[in-house]
């Protein structure tokens, strides 16, 4: 009987024991590079895999503004450029846009909605700019093919101007951008003397199409697709709520 006694003793102590041992947890050190701050936690291994944490961190950080490397119009000389050289352009864009896609369609986030959602949203924006900058570079060359656009519909008053045979109406769609614009600049007369004399210019057409192309069409289509910042700064804060211990070493604004 004692030694019954005895055995169930045990029994009972290693059940509460077991019970009040701690939960074990596979911590892992992790550090990555925010816009202006080193910052050096742990993650569970438990819960994340490594490569998981690396995609997102890659689609906040990396893949979260502009993805391609082309050269803004706003010069004459640089529109002349673009034109001499259409298919070098089209085929450096086109060779960025594969490399990149391969990047990031190969990406493996963490599986939960506000990432997945992030990523969706990541490559939905990468596609639209890809598009983006290929119909500008036809456009400079040919206004035309904004027609096919796929903005046509969100921005359809700019395509119609910039593509119309009819140049009179690219003009005064042109006055009526560049008088709105005017409007929040520090010197709105300034802004209107340099219009008028683009379009006493006997390039006032390329001068028109520069703002048309570049300005109007491309902020209307831009902003289409483009995240809102302020709802950006959430997720940032989501991502860094992985980790325990996160230490942060920021430079100095």
């Amino acid at each position: 009987m004692e030694k019954m006694m005895v055995g169930l003793s045990l029994a009972l102590s290693a059940i509460v024991w077991g019970q009040k041992g701690p939960v074990k947890t596979n911590l892992t050190p992790y550090s990555y590079q925010t816009f202006n701050c080193d910052n050096k936690g742990y993650f569970d291994a438990s819960k994340y895999e490594k490569e998981e944490i690396d995609g997102v961190n890659k689609l906040l950080y990396k893949f979260n503004g502009v993805h391609f490397d082309t050269n803004p119009i706003f010069k004459l000389s640089s529109l002349e450029e673009v034109r001499r050289n259409k298919d070098q352009h089209l085929e450096n864009l086109e060779k960025q846009y594969q490399e990149k896609k391969q990047e990031l369609y190969s990406l493996k986030v963490i599986n939960q909605p506000v990432w997945k959602k992030l990523y969706e949203n990541a490559i939905q924006t990468f596609e639209n700019e890809y598009e983006l900058n290929k119909e500008e570079i036809m456009a400079f060359s040919d206004p035309t093919t904004l027609k096919n656009s796929r903005f046509y519909e969100t921005c359809r008053e700019s395509i119609d101007a910039i593509s119309s045979p009819d140049r009179e109406k690219m003009f005064a769609s042109w006055k009526a951008y560049t008088e709105l614009k005017s409007k929040n600049n520090a010197d709105p007369q300034g802004v209107m003397n340099r219009f008028n004399a683009k379009l006493n210019d006997p390039q006032s057409e390329d001068y028109a199409l520069i703002d048309m192309i570049g300005l109007s069409f491309h902020n209307c289509a831009n902003s289409s697709f483009r995240q809102k910042r302020d709802e950006e700064g959430n997720v940032y804060r989501d991502f860094d709520k992985i980790f325990t211990k996160l230490k942060k070493n920021c430079d100095e604004p």
